[in-house]
């Protein structure tokens, strides 16, 4: 008996460790799930980073690109909120809340559906979608995707995160960069935050981002979302970056960007015999300008692609720390722009040049780029910098929403340039199924974009046809590219409101109008935007928008709320004052008298 209950064990003991080592086995082969970085630059323009033909040395991301795909038409929106909220939630901005910027955003529109400036219910974002996945969720930067309870990240799905909830702020010290902002409002997981002595943005984003990847177990998967402030205004960089550049822009805008246009056509990413499009005629010509203006707008640009290499340069720690930790080798990243580059300036207003003044700035070439100055490189340079592509930051045209994409890592086939239209709502099904997550979440609004995996994997060629049209709309400013052909609408104040149709194989830059020589082309592009302004809600601008002067309402009006009570202070002193002066001089008077 004894003997047969022995038997009995063995065989039961003998049958629990094969199946252990059967579950054991199919575990060990089941990859684990892919850790996602995304690396998203500020204003940053198709061709500035390295591996696309810039000046700036990028050879972080240069080596990313190599491992993975690099996208020569991928598009994003011509602003930096829309763009955020689509990458994060894979949506349509106007089917999130955050159609466009609350700096632009005329009377008419506040407060409307798509328009409340906020990722608004019902709306998930990649965090709010990999957390039930077992992911870490975590965040540094900038954020500027609503200001009210309950719109910071860590509403939306961010276990931690250190987020600017503004368009933009100082990249050396704590405080606003422009009118329309009394400060920079930094928060940790939700709550009012400070920054340290030694803050400059790019090296703290990378530095609190290690330092969260740093509070849990390197086996846990994570999804890490670095917004940095590079190369957004103020353009700040550290001197010994700026100083690999001196010399590099002397020859000006308008050689810069014939250089850009010529390493274009030389890479393929547009044809040989390609237009340029000329400069607008109210822009200046650099020979117009005197030396010492010269000097000063080159040394703007030498900042610009200082602050570039620099961010490159904190990347390259990121990636050393996940090397280090043994994490790197199953990451994913992305590399892209929020939009194209930023024409601003800030040395035409006086308003501006005043407020400068009064809170520490200064436009001196003594400096450029160091902290208190305020750089920038304007229209002109913004130009440049777009080549091949036409305009900038702001715009439908190809230089304010053709920007650079960069996928790579783990599960990627290296070395591969896709040629293949892409959209920024893309990224985040892309990313989801390379996690195997679910397509629905519950009590989610479904994703619009596509998943580019099946081009990723060499399954297909393309993931949009012929006839699938990419449509964008952002404050007016539009675009549906459709195949070859691109329809475009530019508003105030570089554009005139005005729909041009353009062959994008044979004019990239947009430089012949189509429109009367194809009206059925243009009918149809026309169809498609009516139907993609029904579908997701657009709200057409009003008559005579004018993005810069909403810019300049919006700055006013929260100067008047916030300087307000100062000012009337201020003025009933001054009142009184006067008051008194008058009766004591009366008083004195009639002594006399």
């Amino acid at each position: 008996m004894v003997g047969v209950m022995s038997r009995i064990f063995l065989a039961i003991a003998f049958s629990v460790l094969v199946l252990s080592s059967r579950v054991e086995a199919q575990t060990a082969a089941q990859p684990a799930r892919p850790n996602f970085v995304i690396l998203l630059i500020d204003d940053a323009a198709f061709m500035d980073l390295g591996i696309y033909g810039g000046e700036a040395r990028t050879p972080n991301i240069d080596t990313l690109a190599s491992g993975g795909a690099m996208f020569t038409r991928y598009y994003s929106s011509p602003l930096c909120s829309p763009s955020r909220a689509m990458l994060l939630t894979g949506m349509d901005s106007h089917l999130t809340g955050v159609s466009t910027i609350p700096e632009v955003l005329p009377k008419e529109h506040e407060g409307q559906p798509g328009y409340t400036m906020r990722l608004e219910p019902g709306v998930a974002t990649l965090a709010d979608r990999l957390k039930p996945l077992g992911y870490r969720t975590l965040m540094t930067g900038k954020w500027h995707l609503g200001s009210g309870k309950g719109d910071l990240p860590v509403a939306h799905g961010f276990e931690r995160s250190f987020a600017l909830d503004a368009s933009g702020a100082d990249n050396w010290e704590d405080k606003s960069y422009m009118p329309y902002y009394a400060d920079a409002p930094w928060y940790e997981d939700g709550k009012p935050a400070s920054l340290p002595e030694d803050f400059y943005s790019s090296a703290f984003i990378v530095d609190k981002m290690v330092s969260y990847l740093e509070e849990g177990p390197s086996t846990e998967p994570f999804f890490a979302y670095l917004g940095f402030q590079a190369v957004h205004i103020p353009v700040q960089a550290p001197a010994e970056f700026t100083a690999k550049y001196k010399g590099v822009y002397d020859a000006g805008w308008d050689e810069t960007r014939l250089a850009r246009w010529g390493r274009a056509k030389a890479q393929g990413f547009v044809p040989e015999d390609a237009a340029l499009a000329p400069m607008p005629d109210h822009f200046r010509a650099w020979a117009s300008l005197s030396p010492e203006e010269q000097k000063l707008y080159a040394a703007r640009m030498e900042v610009n692609a200082g602050m570039l290499e620099a961010m490159d340069f904190h990347i390259g720690r990121l990636v050393a720390h996940l090397k280090s930790t043994g994490q790197f080798e199953n990451t994913v990243f992305v590399v892209t722009s929020d939009n194209g580059p930023e024409p601003s300036r800030g040395d035409t207003d006086p308003r501006m040049k005043f407020w400068m003044s009064m809170n520490g700035y200064h436009l001196d070439a003594e400096g450029m780029g160091e902290k208190g100055s305020w750089a920038f490189i304007g229209p002109e340079w913004a130009m440049a910098a777009a080549s091949p592509h036409d305009k900038f930051k702001f715009l439908g045209s190809e230089g304010g929403i053709r920007v650079p994409f960069i996928l790579s890592g783990a599960g990627l086939s290296s070395g591969r340039r896709i040629d293949a239209r892409a959209h920024v709502t893309d990224i985040a099904p892309t990313l989801l199924a390379l996690a195997g997550a679910p397509a629905d979440l519950d009590g989610a609004k479904p994703i619009t974009g596509r998943s580019l995996l099946p081009l990723l994997r060499g399954e297909t060629d393309a993931v949009y046809g012929p006839g699938d049209a990419i449509v964008i709309e952002v404050s007016g400013n539009a675009a549906v590219i459709k195949g070859d052909y691109k329809l475009t609408r530019n508003q105030k104040p570089h554009g005139d409101a005005r729909w041009r149709l353009y062959d994008l194989s044979k004019d990239p830059g947009e430089t012949e109008d189509l429109s009367a020589s194809y009206p059925e082309t243009y009918d149809d592009l026309q169809t498609e935007y009516a139907s993609y302004s029904r579908r997701v809600g657009v709200l057409e601008v009003p008559p005579g928008y004018d993005s810069l002067a909403e810019v300049t309402r919006h700055s006013m009006a929260r100067q008047a709320k916030q300087y307000g009570p100062v000012l009337i202070g201020a003025g009933a002193g001054a009142v009184l004052a006067l008051a008194a002066g008058v009766f004591f001089w009366r008083r004195r008077r009639s002594r006399r008298d």
